[in-house]
């Protein structure tokens, strides 16, 4: 039988929209936002009460939970939430939230290994669900979809039919709450994204993600309510319908619709996207090389026999050539790096998230040894003497002979995770962990000397991604509770504190080590006399980066000093006329602490994992 191309245009537009829609009804558990190990005491009976209701119900196919699955994501929170969570009866997919990943002792190696995955991607239906992390990871910073995960999204989407109806799932909304919202945005809008779920904000809301339709769920915890709640979704022909659902107590009326259909994207509108226009503005700083690795980097890169040196989150550690950012050689290990490497000699030093120290050969890439130890390595080391000084997340600090990686002393009473870099003085060596201490242990013998706390309860107030710097007695630091504190270097008691200016968790000393440099967190660059008597602000400069608060030290060298910001951008300025020499914008994402060459030439790496030479 012939058939009329009218018919045929009716039967194309029939089946599309067949498939835009969903084959069948079905019904999902939409849970967010557990906060298992949370201060505030009941996330894990309101977990328990969300299981045991969702496995009472009948035609609940699947359970999605998007994030801030536990408070700080130790290794002790992970599994009590396994715990839990492993008494569902249906399957479940999973993701991390930023309370998973940004304080994490393993660098987010311990969510993956009880959960299998940061990542997923099923299909249901009809319908493909893609979900992803969201990070950041480690260190304090905006929300970030992670570059591994990037790729990984383009491989799936790559293999999508682009009438397929996709549902796409992160802890975040789509916005500029993370620094890169418009790589996941740009992608989905590509395709026949039906609309995006959420957590991160605690409430039921309407989100709208630049035209994608986004639906934000509430907390599980029950906050000032008898119980806590979570969100069905039942999945129609033609709708999804969001319904808030209280264990125990039932189900609320249906608050939100969105309606199912083909998508359609081209809408002509445009979008804000990050600016580079400060580049044109300090045009005599260029970019020599740049290199884009395949996760985020999370750390200073080093450079050694021409050479720069750098991990990954995935646990590859890369070397470029330093001439023009070709790769050289590359090892893997079997966990995220996020710990910056040192130099002994031909050897360079670092930590992984599998529980190993490393020495590899800087030329080659050969391992020359591997110490292992308790739990993940994510402390950065010191190296001075022929001793390597390197915290972990096993509660232990160890002094390790560079040469072999064999253990010099331990010291054991660490309750939480060593994430920065030490300071060695005056025979000491000082830093700060994830259990609101900062310590002090004589060089010699790893004994503790005296160790110093601010008096808050709360760990997230602790001084551990600060690196702290010393002058004359007095050790400085700076950290979440937005303090600058001087501390006696031989007791530990505190000399003066300061909130006069919102320091976070970035600071340096200055050359001549008569001022302490801090980076606040709206705009302005900071400095304070050394001194132990008072705080003494010698003077503040406005530079102009806006909101800041991700811990990247400044660094003065050859007359300027040198620091980077959560928007990508690298700053110098000039401590004599307190002005700013340059700027230069990488990409929208965390600068790492820089590395400042001789020859006016900058190593600069990103939370999206771009490492740049720039010169000045």
């Amino acid at each position: 039988m012939k058939r009329s191309p009218s018919l045929l245009l009716l039967l194309c537009l029939w089946l599309g929209a067949w498939h835009a829609s969903v084959a069948q009804s079905f019904k999902f558990a939409f849970v967010t936002d557990t906060h298992i190990g949370s201060a505030n005491g009941g996330a894990e009976e309101d977990l328990e009460r969300t299981i045991a209701d969702i496995n009472s119900q009948q035609g609940i196919d699947f359970v999605l939970l998007t994030g801030d699955i536990t408070e700080m994501g130790t290794d002790a929170e992970l599994k009590k939430a396994k715990e839990i969570i492993s008494k569902l009866k249906v399957p479940y997919y999973i993701i991390p939230g930023n309370h998973d990943t940004g304080w994490s002792e393993s660098g987010g190696v311990s969510f993956i290994r009880e959960f299998g995955s940061d990542k997923f991607v099923f299909e249901h239906k009809g319908l493909k669900f893609i979900g992803c992390a969201s990070g950041p990871y480690v260190r304090m910073s905006d929300g970030h979809i992670p570059r591994d995960a990037t790729v990984w999204l383009d491989s799936v989407l790559a293999k999508t039919p682009k009438n397929q109806p996709i549902v796409f799932v992160n802890h975040y909304p789509l916005d500029n709450g993370l620094d890169n919202w418009y790589d996941a945005i740009d992608r989905l809008k590509k395709y026949n994204t039906q609309f995006s779920i959420c957590g991160h904000g605690h409430q039921n809301k309407v989100v709208d993600s630049e035209g994608l339709q986004a639906t934000m769920g509430r907390s599980n915890l029950r906050a000032k309510e008898a119980v806590g709640g979570y969100n069905l979704v039942e999945m129609r022909q033609d709708s999804a319908l969001f319904t808030e659902r209280n264990p125990g107590v039932g189900s609320k009326p249906v608050w939100r619709r969105i309606a199912l259909g083909t998508r359609s994207y081209n809408d002509g509108k445009t979008y804000p996207r990050p600016s580079f226009a400060i580049n044109d503005q300090y045009a005599t700083t260029k970019k020599a090389w740049s290199y884009h690795s395949d996760a985020n980097v999370i750390s200073t890169p080093v450079n050694s026999h021409g050479l720069v040196i750098f991990g990954n989150s995935v646990g590859k550690v890369e070397a470029l050539k330093e001439k023009d950012g070709t790769k050289a050689w590359e090892f893997q290990t079997g966990g995220g790096v996020f710990s910056s490497p040192a130099v002994y000699k031909d050897n360079i030093i670092f930590g992984s998230g599998d529980g190993h120290i490393y020495a590899l050969k800087a030329k080659t890439g050969k391992l020359a040894w591997k110490t292992k130890t308790d739990a993940s390595v994510l402390g950065s080391p010191l190296v001075e003497k022929g001793v390597v000084y390197i915290g972990g997340s096993d509660g232990k600090f160890r002094a390790l002979k560079a040469s072999s990686g064999k253990q010099v002393w331990e010291f054991a009473g660490l309750g939480g995770a060593m994430v920065s870099t030490p300071l060695l003085y005056e025979g000491k060596v000082i830093f700060g962990a994830w259990d609101r201490h900062l310590y002090a242990l004589n060089q010699k013998d790893g004994t503790l000397a005296w160790k110093w706390n601010n008096g808050s309860g709360n760990r997230m107030f602790s001084p551990a991604m600060v690196i702290p710097v010393a002058h004359d007695g007095v050790v400085y630091i700076v950290a979440p509770d937005r303090f600058i504190t001087a501390l006696d270097s031989k007791t530990g008691q505190a000399l003066w504190r300061s909130k006069d200016a919102t320091v976070r968790e970035s600071i340096g000393l200055s050359a001549d080590k008569k001022l302490v440099y801090g980076k606040t967190m709206q705009d302005e660059v900071v400095a304070f006399e050394t001194n132990k008597t008072a705080p003494k602000l010698a003077w503040r400069l406005n530079a102009g980066f806006g909101y800041e608060h991700v811990p990247s030290m400044l660094i003065e060298k050859d007359g300027a000093v040198f620091f980077g910001t959560k928007s990508g951008v690298v700053y110098s300025i000039d401590p004599q006329t307190q002005k700013v020499n340059w700027a230069h914008k990488i990409d929208n994402s965390m600068v790492n602490t820089v590395n400042v060459l001789p020859k006016r030439r900058l190593v600069a790496a990103t939370m999206d994992g771009k490492v740049e030479m720039l010169t000045y």
